[in-house]
């Protein structure tokens, strides 16, 4: 759901920006407000996780489309709300500015469309409530898929409402919404199944991660991101080369409008779109995950490894920069 600068005009992108820059900020001060230091490793881990995974795309049968992991909702699970929607910027700046992923435009209304909802919407309003019941599998898996289907649903409405209000581009608001909404669908649900069977992962081995009060845990903490980092090696540098390359449903859905997945803004906005391309272009190491000019599968790998040791370190790195997780305990009386 990444969008490209061609679908948004200055003003609205702008205004993304300032949207998402504003939940951060808030994001920032609560993480600083909590005490809980092993989650730093866990932050690196998880993104660098979220990174790897968003790399496959999964084909979703009988459209010709694809779509892969958000990962919102699954960081707030792990992380904590603010601390997930942080780890998602990190990822979706790396994944802009290394590898030409998403307009950098667009940035603001890909932070907000991609991470906000998961984290906020899929992760308060309704994974929380539903496993205050039972944490046992069956509702992780209920809330993990009402979750990540509703987050998905409220992005895709956002990106067809931000690409109305910026009125640069021929697609139709009323076919865009239609084709978007279904296709997210789809995806949504298959999201929530990947969501789901981290999570259980998670409570069978190191359930303090999803309740401190639980104290029963099967592996070390060690043990438990060492797993995981295998994971990300696995999928990043491996199971990245079997990902779908069919496009996914944002450009599945402009496709079916414009007979193209490309699609170019109206004159009077060109050469903001160019500026911000001319920037990606100097600052995408590895553009569209793959060796410049070349089609060789190592640059896919390289891509994959790379990416995910860059997020996991960004993510540890900031969060000892900025003190998060680190609240001294109030003194005793």
């Amino acid at each position: 759901m990444h969008m490209a600068d061609a679908l948004l005009a200055p003003a609205v992108a702008g205004t993304m920006y300032v949207a998402s820059a504003a939940a951060a900020t808030y994001s920032v001060r609560k993480v600083r407000l909590e005490n809980d230091i092993k989650k730093i490793p866990v932050m690196g881990v998880m993104s660098a996780f979220v990174f790897a995974t968003q790399m496959i795309n999964f084909t979703i049968p009988g459209t010709g489309s694809s779509g892969h992991l958000c990962g919102g909702l699954l960081l707030s699970i792990l992380l904590g709300p603010y601390a997930g929607f942080l780890s998602m910027i990190s990822v979706l700046v790396i994944q802009c500015l290394l590898f030409a992923d998403g307009g950098l435009l667009a940035l603001g209304g890909n932070i907000w469309n991609m991470a906000f909802y998961g984290c906020f919407v899929g992760y308060f309003l309704i994974y929380r409530p539903m496993v205050k019941k039972s944490m046992k599998s069956g509702w992780i898996i209920l809330a993990s898929v009402l979750g990540s289907v509703i987050s998905l649903q409220l992005g895709a409405l956002s990106v067809t409402l931000e690409t109305l209000a910026s009125g640069i581009t021929a697609l139709s608001f009323g076919q865009f919404l239609l084709l978007m909404q279904p296709i997210h669908l789809a995806i949504g649900t298959v999201e929530g199944l990947i969501t789901a069977a981290v999570v259980i992962f998670i409570k069978n081995t190191r359930p303090e991660l999803l309740d401190n009060r639980i104290a029963d845990n099967r592996m070390s903490l060690r043990q438990t991101l060492v797993i995981l980092s295998a994971v990300v090696v696995l999928i990043g540098g491996g199971l990245s080369l079997v990902a779908s390359s069919n496009p996914d449903g944002l450009e599945w859905s402009i496709q079916k409008i414009t007979g193209d997945t490309e699609i170019e803004p109206e004159n009077d906005y060109t050469d903001a779109v160019k500026t911000s391309q001319d920037i990606q272009d100097k600052t995408a190491v590895l553009p569209d995950y793959a060796f410049a000019g070349s089609d060789s599968a190592v640059g896919t790998s390289v891509s994959g490894i790379v990416g995910s040791a860059v997020v996991a370190a960004i993510c540890i790195g900031c969060a000892f920069l900025f003190k998060f997780f680190k609240k001294k305990d109030a003194p005793q009386t």
